[in-house]
């Protein structure tokens, strides 16, 4: 078979901040302060800020969701990790500014083709939430918009790493973000619907955004040692990958606290349960029950895993199997998208 596979061991990269805009109120709450959605839902919006507390209200008029919460997401983390100006900013999303394509392209069938203003096209760019960052604080560094698929945030955090390993910057802001949409989302959910062991979670939304430095700062929640990225893994294969990824890390199974895995109730999650076994003796952690699923939800479950460590303690309602830890330093975060795009991402405490 084949499959292609990115490793990168970190030198121990600090998350001096880690802020997530998300379904539940992780914004302005606390990580306790968790409502579980009504489960006949399909889709489940983010729970919104006061964006003029960032962005001022003719700005924020003319933005999508995905791209007000992303700037918003974005601006808290640079104030959080004391940050004027990053010396990058690297973003991930899977959908863009779907809003915005949307509206595009219901003003071509509308207007006949004619008369077509191109503000919803110019702002329907998957690249528009890290030009908008940039342009708010008046940013020149490194930019670049990652979109692949549901590793859209990982390969955004390799991109940073290979900026702060090579000494090319010491701070550099990092995100994930996508939004519903209106339309578009109503034709995944037809797809699904017709797909043998389609998703039982709702589909989501969501920005969460980090600063990852060379330094520790005084609010550095966890530090970042190590992540992979595989296309494809067999279910037969998938315990052993998961063992050599640790053993690169110079750790076994024991050594891992916590691992926060991506079950989102379908057919898929054979995945997941492979590993009960292999980690019985570690907090095994559900999330998007929570938030939904999308691109990039897996950088929810970064931000998860940073919080759990700063409080050492785990939700009772994350829980998939009732087992927790009361010292909490290690988390291994697993997810994987129909049995395809894999990633392995271990933090630890800084």
């Amino acid at each position: 078979m084949y499959y292609l596979s990115l490793f990168q061991k970190m030198r121990g990269i600090f998350i001096n901040s880690a802020v997530s805009i998300s379904a539940q109120n992780t914004f302005e709450g606390d990580l306790f302060d968790m409502e579980l959605p009504v489960e006949s839902t399909k889709t489940i919006s983010a729970i919104h800020p006061n964006y003029k507390e960032y962005i001022s209200p003719a700005a924020s008029r003319r933005m999508a969701t995905g791209v007000k919460m992303g700037v918003t997401a974005a601006k808290r983390a640079l104030n959080i990790a004391g940050v004027d100006q990053p010396d990058a900013i690297i973003t991930g999303t899977g959908m863009g500014c779907i809003e915005d394509s949307e509206k595009f392209l219901n003003a071509i069938i509308e207007n006949d083709e004619e008369f077509l203003t191109p503000t919803s096209f110019i702002q329907s760019t998957h690249n528009t939430v890290g030009a908008q960052i940039a342009l708010g604080m008046k940013c020149q560094a490194y930019n670049m918009t990652y979109v692949h698929d549901s590793v859209s945030f990982e390969s955004a955090v390799l991109d940073a790493q290979l900026w702060l390993d090579e000494n090319e910057a010491k701070d550099v802001l990092i995100g994930g973000v996508d939004e519903l949409g209106k339309q578009f989302i109503n034709e995944m959910l037809l797809l699904e619907e017709n797909i043998q062991g389609g998703i039982a979670v709702p589909f989501g939304e969501g920005a969460n955004f980090f600063v990852l430095s060379v330094d520790k700062g005084e609010n550095c929640t966890a530090k970042l040692l190590s992540l992979e990225i595989v296309n494809r893994i067999s279910e037969k294969e998938i315990n052993q990958r998961t063992y050599s990824f640790l053993e690169q890390n110079d750790m076994v199974p024991s050594d891992i606290d916590a691992v926060i895995l991506g079950y989102n109730g379908d057919c898929f999650d054979i995945y997941y349960d492979s590993l009960h076994e292999m980690f019985k003796d570690s907090a095994q952690v559900q999330y998007k029950f929570a938030v939904g699923e999308f691109y990039t939800s897996s950088a929810y479950a970064f931000w998860l895993g940073t919080q759990i460590i700063r409080k050492e303690e785990i939700p009772q309602l994350y829980l998939k199997h009732n087992k927790t830890k009361s010292d909490i330093k290690t988390i291994l975060l697993y997810n994987q998208f129909k049995g395809k795009q894999h990633s392995f991402t271990l933090i630890t405490a800084c």
